[in-house]
């Protein structure tokens, strides 16, 4: 992500925008509040004069709109994002619009902005000098691929071993190498995941045939297998080792801290009645938001209250597990100083 804000007052101003990742457009959908002025050059339809009889197909021209943002919609498989609202500046004012926002689309967003949406913007921009890091999660006879984005871990796709020495995979050999062949094919840092010895048998047969993408990958001992051990890796740092990208692996470790506390009865507040009043009390020292609420009035009331009495806010991402755990409690939790009576 390219990014650049002008002057801002009391954290109203515009912020300029250019994705260049899908990763990118995910945080972007975050960035861009209901409410905010949205600027963007995009094609509209422009009759042109003429004199034949039958009406000629409108030209589409490039034009620059703005837009006041209604409805905000992140598309993972069409690398998209959608932002629609009534323009605001442009031809036709007070007509709907919907900008197709795509990577290299530069954008620019008029709001106020949070200390939680610097903390984004700056990660964003930090992560795009950076290498995607994937991680083969290694089973006996199995393994995953996943492609770690910002938002979490992304399936790739799966293998499986035959069932036997005479089948046409090759036995345990000809599924490792059908495995190094499909690590062939990705770029950047890689991590192999699971618990046993199978990733140390699979290493060794790394090294001897490829030993170029052996030389680019970690091993990560875990307890769990699939989509678990990709969790497991992360929330151990092997991300921030590999891309220096924390994030995710503080996820991991604060929804942990909240899921120990409510387990032995310490000091954290869930849901969003026992959240807004440890806030209020302020007795709230790091406020969890699953991302999925930014745009809710109650939580963002939550935030803004938890910012000005000095609590940190962490937004997890609903699409990747602690995210997931965090919505199961009403999306909202906090760690707190001391109990609430």
């Amino acid at each position: 992500m390219r990014a650049e804000c002008g002057e801002l007052k009391r954290g109203f101003g515009e912020c300029r925008f250019t994705p260049e990742t899908l990763d990118d457009l995910w945080h972007l959908s975050h960035l861009i509040a209901p409410g905010a002025l949205v600027y963007a050059t995009t094609f509209r339809a422009v009759e042109t004069p003429t004199d034949k009889l039958r009406p000629e197909k409108p030209e589409k021209r490039p034009v620059r709109l703005g837009l006041r943002a209604e409805r905000i919609e992140f598309h993972a498989t069409t690398t998209r994002l959608r932002v629609a609202g009534p323009i605001v500046y442009g031809p036709e004012p007070g007509a709907y619009h919907t900008f197709n926002l795509e990577p290299d689309t530069e954008v620019s967003v008029l709001r106020t902005w949070r200390p939680s949406d610097f903390e984004r913007i700056e990660r964003a921009v930090r992560a795009s000098t950076a290498s995607l890091v994937h991680v083969l999660a290694l089973e006996e006879g199995e393994a995953e691929l996943y492609r770690i984005r910002q938002y979490g871990p992304e399936l790739v796709t799966g293998v499986t071993a035959g069932s036997g020495k005479g089948d046409e995979g090759g036995g345990r050999q000809g599924f490792y190498d059908r495995l190094i062949e499909l690590l062939g094919q990705v770029d950047g840092p890689l991590v192999v995941a699971g618990p046993g010895f199978v990733k140390e048998e699979f290493a060794a047969r790394l090294r001897s045939v490829a030993p170029e993408i052996s030389g680019r990958t970690t091993l990560a001992e875990t307890r769990r297998v699939g989509k678990g051990a990709v969790q497991e890796a992360i929330g151990n740092g092997v991300l921030e080792r590999l891309a220096g990208d924390a994030e995710l692996a503080r996820e991991v470790t604060l929804m942990e801290e909240v899921v120990r506390r409510i387990a032995t009865d310490g000091a954290v507040a869930y849901g969003m009645a026992e959240t807004r009043r440890a806030v209020e009390y302020g007795a709230a020292e790091q406020v969890l938001v699953v991302d999925r609420l930014l745009r809710d009035h109650a939580a963002h009331a939550i935030m803004e209250s938890a910012e000005q009495l000095g609590a940190s806010v962490a937004v997890l991402s609903s699409s990747f597990e602690p995210g997931e755990r965090l919505d199961a409690l009403g999306g909202v939790a906090a760690l707190l100083r001391y109990r609430l009576g």
